[in-house]
């Protein structure tokens, strides 16, 4: 006979490891579904990063055949413009979706920046303000959520300094868990100089006030309360991207290490369909592919959360939760804008994390209503993103005829002064920018494999036009020399023209939009708790269910919004099976909404029993 679970949770990264810990927790049997394989812990990663002798982010993961990832290697730029993509991902154009994920236990999870910045209140509106959806909750619905992820996560930053750079009401009495993450030299040079200045954007009305500003960080540094332990703190290792050596980054197996007993994982299980009675179009369970063999999972609730791109696929295999027309639509991500210099004396680069400061001024206001906003991430890290490697200096000093020791000193003279600026992009939810299933080809285990169809719209063109004006005006204040070029050809698939100017752009890796949260289900696929309209009890969780996206790294607010779902989930579980016992409710509630439950009452902590009859 099929064993029964509470939940089964599809994916075991960010939002996956989240909802289990929490439900697990409480007493709920989980299963846990991993396509991917068991990754190896921060310093073995190092070493594998090392042995492979660098590569891209994936590239220190072990990665199983039938769970292909796509990778930002996948995409090559054309001499005449253009470009050519490979790998899990098959692309449409008319311009290269360029951002990877990682299918491997923890996820993107694994090699992610770190950078946990709040979403702005604007953020949620931006229907309101011309561009995009709404949210059916605000800011204020998700913030003590917010604290309750930032404390999971180990989220270091100065609460003070949020509200008056970036105008988050976070309450008075809030600190986060770890003091601010030191500022970089680099960061340090930049603020004596930019500190106080202005510079003018073309789409704002008044000059933009300049401040150099500190960056949440998901990664150990002091606690601000004495007596916390949360291992051990940041040495600067330069890695974060893939890996951080010591563990002082947060990723989802510092959460799964905690999980309860009644959590099982298994990995290496790639789910091909979503059950559901064709009646109640209640989910019944899961089938998955494992072992040159075809399992089935039966279980009270669903969770999906396999990434954006591979949730709205698993929706479209089983042909569910589609009854709006928008699963796999309005596909989202950060496009960033990179542009690059050398100081006019050494910053200090390639040591600590990628970025500990930006600039905030960009992310709000009434530009908004005529170009996207963007913030500024400082870059530690050289000219490394922007396809400009060390070792690639060095080789083209060499092939200038330098050796010896001319060849060092410059090399170390370039290198010493080398920054750069990244510009983080707002896109709108647009339904033309798809995820689908490939008509034509198929993956390993011979399900269809995702295909993607991308563009950039006018207002994201309008955005990089101000934020290149923006960075003109930073290099001038600066007195630095500015070596940015997008050339065509194989380092920029992301090439675009607007207005007769040439911009490149990366993707940041912030897929988001696939199954878009709303308040109707005729124009949104989850509600307000992720929950699907038409599956009361199956629930699509992470930044496939954001409306917006913002100009913040998405992963605290996915974490966020995770474990507010996590406690309407325990609720429905509750209401359906009525348990003898579990433990005490979950914490950080948000304020209660119209039509919302009453709060649970504490109960003794107790293990759930495997089986218990239906409730009638």
């Amino acid at each position: 006979m099929t064993a029964r679970w509470d939940a089964v949770v599809v994916g075991a990264g960010f939002a996956g490891t989240l909802v289990a810990h929490r439900l697990g927790a409480q007493g709920w049997r989980v299963l846990v579904l991993e396509a991917g394989r068991t990754a190896p812990t921060g310093p073995e990663t190092a070493a594998a990063y090392r042995a492979a002798g660098g590569g891209p982010p994936t590239s220190p993961y072990p990665h199983s055949p039938d769970a292909p990832s796509p990778d930002v290697t996948d995409l090559t730029g054309l001499p005449d413009g253009g470009f050519t993509a490979t790998g899990h991902l098959r692309q449409y154009g008319p311009l290269p979706y360029a951002s990877g994920y990682l299918r491997a236990n923890g996820g993107t999870g694994l090699l992610w920046t770190g950078l946990t910045p709040r979403m702005h209140p604007e953020d949620f509106r931006t229907g309101d303000l011309g561009h995009g959806r709404n949210w059916p909750i605000g800011y204020h619905d998700l913030e003590p959520y917010y604290r309750d992820a930032e404390h999971e996560l180990g989220v270091a930053a100065d609460a003070g300094e949020q509200r008056r750079a970036v105008g988050l009401p976070i309450p008075d009495d809030y600190a986060y868990p770890m003091r601010a993450i030191p500022a970089s030299h680099l960061d340090r040079q930049l603020a004596h100089v930019l500190d106080g200045r202005s510079v003018r954007d073309p789409a704002m009305p008044d000059p933009a006030r300049l401040a150099v500003t500190g960056t949440p960080h998901a990664r150990n540094g002091l606690p601000t309360r004495p007596g916390d332990t949360f291992g051990p703190p940041c040495a600067g290792s330069a890695s974060c991207v893939p890996v951080c050596p010591t563990g002082a980054k947060y990723t989802p197996l510092r959460t799964q290490a905690r999980w309860a007993p009644s959590v099982e994982l298994r990995t290496e299980a790639v789910v091909a369909r979503v059950l559901a009675d064709p009646v109640t179009g209640r989910a019944t369970g899961v089938e998955y592919l494992a072992d040159a063999a075809a399992h089935r999972v039966d279980a009270d609730l669903v969770v999906l959360a396999a990434h954006a791109v591979e949730n709205a696929r698993l929706l479209l295999l089983s042909g569910l939760a589609n009854r709006s027309d928008q699963v796999g639509r309005n596909l989202m991500d950060h496009p960033a804008l990179l542009t690059w210099g050398l100081m006019p004396d050494p910053v200090g680069p390639y040591r600590g994390p990628g970025s500990t400061s930006g600039l905030e001024a960009f992310r709000f206001g009434p530009a908004r209503a005529r170009r996207a906003p963007f913030r500024i991430e400082i870059g530690n890290w050289g000219w490394s993103w922007a396809g400009g490697s060390p070792e690639a200096e060095a080789a083209a000093l060499m092939a200038a005829g330098l050796r010896g020791k001319q060849l060092r000193a410059c090399l170390g003279d370039r290198l010493g002064r080398q920054f750069s600026l990244q510009f983080e992009l707002e896109q709108p939810a647009d339904p033309a920018n798809r995820v689908t299933l490939d008509p034509d080809r198929r993956d390993p285990l011979g399900l269809p494999a995702p295909a993607v169809r991308y563009d950039l719209d006018g207002y994201v063109r309008a955005g990089m036009a101000s934020a290149r004006a923006v960075s003109d005006q930073l290099f001038a204040l600066l007195g630095a020399e500015d070596h940015t070029a997008y050339p065509a050809g194989p380092q920029w698939p992301g090439r675009i023209e607007h207005q007769g100017v040439a911009y490149g752009y990366r993707g940041a890796g912030h897929a988001g939009g696939t199954h878009l949260m709303g308040d109707s289900p005729a124009t949104s696929v989850v509600d307000h708790w992720q929950r699907c309209w038409d599956h009361p009890n199956l629930y699509a969780v992470g930044c496939g269910s954001m409306p917006s996206l913002g100009t913040s790294n998405p992963s605290l607010t996915m974490a966020a919004l995770a474990l507010r779902s996590a406690e309407r989930i325990h609720q429905d579980l509750l209401d359906l099976r009525r348990p003898l016992s579990v433990s005490a409710r979950l914490p950080s509630p948000a304020a209660p909404r119209p039509g919302d439950l009453p709060p649970l009452a504490p109960r003794p902590s107790v293990p759930c029993p495997s089986a218990l009859p239906e409730t009638p």
